[in-house]
């Protein structure tokens, strides 16, 4: 029986013959332009003046909305490219390194906290294309969660909230920290029991 990749994992996705020219890769290439873009708009006024503030939210959260149509636009078109497959996750990490480094340089978030998500983030990446020669390590339940999870507390942070607001703001940040570090270990496991099921596999031939 054949098992079908998460509707929603670009990585799991077996590509198709269309043209890397596609609407799909478009808002890929769209999403890492916008990464500059949100940085300027961060720091700009010396990164604190709530106008810009608010600004550099509604680009964020536009970056983050294309990274959602990208994927279903290349699925339902049968656009999934090779070009896509690679530029879409970096194109995520650039962002969420983007924002937190940016952050963290406004005194907005504690390094340890950008430190530990980017580590993660790259990290999943690297590994995931390391053993795609064996497999595919389809994203999981907890991944989806902790995409979302790091989304909203990334947007919660740039957007100059005080009070209360910046409380919930760390909650939901610790929560994805968490579910981040928790996911990351499982992918690490499922890595390497995919590795060596690769080399029995291969060993057996």
């Amino acid at each position: 029986m054949k098992v079908r990749p998460p509707a929603d994992d670009p990585i799991a996705d077996p590509p198709s013959p269309a043209s890397a020219w596609n609407i799909a890769n478009a808002l890929t290439v769209f999403r890492l332009l916008l990464v500059p873009v949100f940085i300027v708009v961060l720091f700009h006024g010396g990164g604190h003046l709530t106008g810009w503030r608010v600004a550099a939210w509604a680009v964020f959260a536009l970056a983050s909305i294309t990274d959602r149509f990208d994927g279903d636009i290349a699925r339902k078109r049968g656009l999934v490219t090779e070009f896509g497959k690679l530029a879409d996750p970096i194109a995520d990490k650039a962002l969420v390194s983007a924002a937190l480094v940016g952050l963290s340089a406004l005194d907005d978030l504690p390094w340890w906290v950008t430190v530990v998500i980017v580590v993660r983030e790259v990290g999943v990446t690297v590994l995931r294309f390391w053993v795609i020669r064996h497999g595919v390590i389809a994203a999981s339940r907890g991944g989806k969660v902790k995409t979302l999870l790091q989304g909203v507390a990334i947007g919660l942070f740039v957007l100059p909230l005080h009070g209360w607001l910046h409380v919930a703001a760390w909650v939901v940040m610790v929560a994805a920290i968490v579910v981040a570090l928790v996911t990351g270990c499982d992918y690490v496991s499922r890595a390497v029991r995919l590795r060596r099921t690769g080399r029995a596999t291969r060993a057996v031939a």
